[in-house]
């Protein structure tokens, strides 16, 4: 892991826990991590918005294969400098609690 590194964005509860779920995985869709966060579209948008201004999430709409409709699904994913920022950042944590 890289250099430990706190970081005031990463650190809001909502949006640590964003980029936990997105950190294992190449994308997320975006009603499947609402409905994770038991959150509104509104509060996961805000949150995402910001984590889409520092560069760590990107976002893009494609059609899904499960609907039966035209309507795309917005799919969520951590960019790499938002995975370096959240590793960093929870090794940062780990340093704080004595547990590296």
């Amino acid at each position: 892991m890289g250099e430990a590194r706190f970081d005031d964005v990463i650190h809001a509860p909502m949006r640590l826990r964003i980029c936990g779920l997105l950190r294992p995985v190449d994308r997320i869709d975006f009603a499947v991590l609402r409905d994770t966060l038991e959150v509104s579209d509104a509060t996961l948008s805000k949150h995402v918005k910001t984590l889409v201004a520092a560069s760590y999430v990107v976002s893009d709409k494609a059609a899904s294969p499960e609907r039966g409709d035209a309507r795309r699904v917005m799919w969520l994913s951590l960019t790499p400098v938002g995975r370096a920022a959240f590793d960093s950042h929870i090794q940062a944590l780990r340093d704080i609690a004595g547990t590296s």
